[in-house]
């Protein structure tokens, strides 16, 4: 039989981690073995539920590189929005059969009389469910009652015996059914509830299999009783374990950032965030830890998924994070790169070719040191680079202690004056002066190239000057929000806050 799973978020808020993970595993699983993955819009929450939340669930799932086959767009066994299936009768349909066939009836019990019993029940050791007190009651009572204006809940009834069901990551599970109670169906305003709506949605829709969280256990035994009621083979189920913060609590808000759309607004890349949720609760029989999208769909087996809870950390996220940004393309990480360097003001909007090749440029020295791109503006590189300050050498420690050097003001001296201040310096020039530099005062090595480090940036570290210098002088022909000055400027007006005369 071919695979078909499915993906079935409630369009009520931000996706986060933990229903990525499950979107992942299902979407991994589906790829590895061929098969089709759907889908489904699940709100029948109709207070919380809006099409803003869907689009923007559409949004990150096609951001992360998670297609699907049906769903969104069309397909076979559609719609696959749960309030279109309400209104096409689908529902209501299938708790007719259940009440046709004495498997389903109507609950009249008021709110305050199901508390009364659930007090009692905790009172008494029970598992606080419902008591059944409505299931003697005939079709007959059940239409009068209505006619009279009672509007009921429908409630499924379930079987005595056990459920038994073999979980692919857990092994076997049994229950017995006297610890479900009667489940509710349809509510008293006419909506499908959550466990009724998904076992008629997945058998029209023909799931293979259910990979969701562990939450859903309790879920599961019910679910199984409703696929055999509605003359269906209940699907094979695999419980994932919970997504935890790093002080093993679940993950949440106070955990810091949990949507993925914060992920996507940092600058991460999609594929590292694809190849970080991958790994938790899975592991790779090889060892290894970064991956490709396609390298990881063809490793992936549910048998290595693991019983315990996956824990995020951040801070393995960036290593992964920083992993792919150096494979990646410059380009690429130039126009992911722009809006940020845009919002803090240092690129204009729009930019031109020669600002964006630029910006590439700044990328290629960047790639070791940052793991999301909100961190581009901020690095000392962009610094140095965009925001150059000479008076910062006056308050450098380092910088200071080397100033009592004689040798090293000469150094800054010299080289401010041999630097051309007619035309651009490219790498061959600023070799050929430091070279000079290095004979007219005697000096090489860190003695020389520490003091020209502080005539460009005013720093006492940084990137290596190689790699640097071109991108100054780039940065000094562009137009920019803020002036750039060249190297020359640089050197001489480094050379006045030190008060060597240049």
């Amino acid at each position: 039989m071919a695979i078909r799973t499915r993906f079935a978020p409630s369009p009520t808020g931000l996706l986060h981690v933990g229903n990525v993970r499950t979107a992942l595993f299902n979407w991994l699983f589906t790829r590895h073995g061929g098969g089709a993955f759907v889908l489904r819009i699940e709100d029948t929450d109709r207070e919380r539920s809006t099409l803003e939340h869907e689009q923007g669930i559409l949004s990150e799932l096609g951001w992360l590189g998670l297609d699907w086959d049906e769903g969104a767009g069309g397909g076979a066994v559609g719609p696959y929005r749960q309030s279109e299936r309400h209104e096409l009768g689908i529902y209501h349909r299938e708790l007719g059969r259940l009440l046709d066939h004495g498997d389903a009836y109507y609950c009249f019990c008021t709110p305050e009389q199901l508390e009364v019993d659930r007090q009692e029940s905790l009172k008494a050791g029970r598992p606080p469910q419902y008591v059944g007190r409505c299931r003697a009651n005939s079709p007959e009572q059940a239409r009068n009652r209505q006619a009279a204006g009672e509007k009921p809940v429908s409630r499924f009834k379930v079987p005595p015996g056990k459920v038994v069901f073999q979980d692919l990551i857990r092994g076997p599970i049994e229950v017995d059914a006297s610890q479900i109670g009667d489940p509710v169906l349809f509510r008293s305003d006419g909506w499908p509830t959550y466990n009724f709506a998904v076992v008629v949605d997945d058998i029209q829709m023909k799931i293979t299999h259910v990979i969701r969280g562990e939450d859903h256990i309790s879920n599961t035994p019910r679910q199984i009783l409703l696929y055999r009621a509605l003359g269906a083979e209940p699907p094979r189920f695999a419980h994932l374990p919970l997504v935890l913060g790093m002080d093993h609590a679940p993950l949440s808000k106070r955990h810091g950032d949990t949507s993925l759309r914060q992920y996507r607004e940092h600058g991460y890349l999609p594929e590292a965030v694809f190849n970080y949720l991958a790994l938790l609760g899975w592991s790779s029989p090889s060892g290894h830890e970064v991956f490709s999208k396609e390298e990881l769909v063809r490793e992936f087996d549910l048998s290595r998924v693991g019983r315990s809870a996956g824990v995020f950390d951040p801070a393995k996220l960036d290593w992964i994070a920083n992993q792919h940004i150096r494979k990646a393309d410059p380009a690429r990480l130039a126009d992911l790169a722009v809006p940020f360097l845009q919002h803090r003001g240092d690129l204009p909007e729009p930019i031109s070719l020669a600002q964006r090749a630029w910006v590439a440029g700044l990328m290629e020295l960047l790639r070791d040191s940052v793991s999301r791109l909100c961190q581009v503006p901020e690095t000392d590189a962009a610094q140095i680079l965009l925001h150059f300050e000479p008076s910062i050498c006056r308050t450098d420690p380092e910088v200071q202690a080397d100033l009592k050097d004689p040798t090293c003001r000469a150094v800054i001296r010299t080289f401010a004056e041999l630097l051309p201040h007619d035309r651009p310096i490219d790498l061959e020039i600023y070799r050929r002066i430091a070279q000079e530099t290095g004979k007219a005062t005697g000096t090489k090595g860190r003695s020389l190239y520490h003091p020209i480090r502080v005539a460009l940036t005013a720093r006492g570290s940084g990137p290596e000057l190689n790699r640097l210098v071109p991108l100054i002088e780039g940065a000094s022909a562009l137009q920019l929000p803020r002036s750039v000055p060249g190297c020359a400027r640089r050197a001489t007006s480094v050379a006045e806050q030190l008060g060597v005369d240049a």
